[in-house]
């Protein structure tokens, strides 16, 4: 059997920030996002567990977060059958954008289907959260509410379809999480209504607006790292009305409002050497797609 698993990035809605833990990570509460700019995971049958990958500033095979999950997939559920992972890259590294995250979860589905597991839901959530605190969203995809370290999940009605644009910036921030929550004091911390309000308009359908949007990060970063600040600069002139990061950053977004402002925008991003992606939002049938790819 082949399979064929899309890994789509995300952007949050909103990203609040509730206190330290004891264990050193934060509490959060955010609203996750799956966008149409995709990874691409192929599976097949094979005697040994291996992952051959394709794309810019990747770790090596063994510390890459779908082998992570896939090793770990074998051991809690006894497995001994083995795949040949391929892993084509689009999502930029280390952006903001959960790609690693999304293809730990595509490798736990579909491992799960390749190997006649068929394990729970619930089982599949508990080992995701072990590889990553943002896996146990892509299991699931769409819109959702996230809390804990990100690893609790609560299913939202599907935001409106939206068009955005992904920035890039081309700025390398080492131990880049850590990094960035390191900025924030504990005046940065707040109760989390951000979210709760943006999921009640979900719930009532209500049009989604720029003033809904919140990230703890909005400011920080702009100030700690010129590039981004350039960037940011250089989209304003450009037009955009309002620039959100895409989860801890570096990548921004802005909400697009037609094909023109796109174009523009884009070159915009890219006469100061960034990527621009456009993209859409997606819910969760799309983002959980198999294809099994015909022998």
């Amino acid at each position: 059997m082949r399979l064929r698993l899309m890994a789509p990035a995300k952007i949050n809605w909103t990203l609040e920030v509730l206190g330290r833990r004891p264990d050193g990570f934060h509490d959060v509460k955010t609203i996750l996002q799956t966008i149409d700019l995709c990874d691409s995971l192929e599976l097949e049958s094979a005697p040994e567990l291996t992952l051959a990958a394709t794309g810019e500033g990747l770790p090596p095979p063994q510390e890459n977060l779908p082998m992570r999950a896939a090793r770990l997939l074998q051991e809690r559920a006894g497995c001994n059958s083995g795949a040949r992972m391929r892993l084509t890259k689009t999502i930029p590294v280390a952006a903001g954008l959960g790609g690693g995250s999304s293809d730990a979860a595509a490798a736990l589905r579909g491992l799960d289907r390749l190997w006649g597991l068929a394990l729970p839901p619930e089982r599949l959530a508990e080992l995701a959260a072990e590889v990553g605190s943002d896996v146990p969203f892509f299991l699931r995809g769409g819109t959702a509410l996230a809390e804990g370290r990100g690893e609790r999940i609560t299913p939202l009605p599907d935001a409106p379809r939206t068009a955005i644009l992904v920035v890039v910036p081309a700025l390398s921030i080492p131990e880049k999480t850590q990094r960035m929550y390191s900025l924030l004091g504990t005046e940065d911390y707040n109760d989390g209504s951000a979210s709760d309000r943006f999921a009640d308009a979900l719930r009532q359908g209500r049009p989604l607006r720029e003033s809904d949007l919140y990230d703890v990060f909005d400011s920080l970063p702009f100030r700690a790292f010129p590039e981004l600040q350039t960037c940011r600069q250089a989209l304003i002139q450009a037009g955009a009305e309002a620039i959100h990061l895409a989860g801890s950053g570096p990548a921004l977004f802005v909400l697009l409002r037609d094909e023109e402002q796109r174009e523009r925008l884009a070159r915009a991003a890219a006469s100061v050497g960034a990527q621009a992606f456009a993209a859409t939002t997606i819910p969760s049938s799309l983002a959980l797609a198999v294809e099994q790819i015909p022998d």
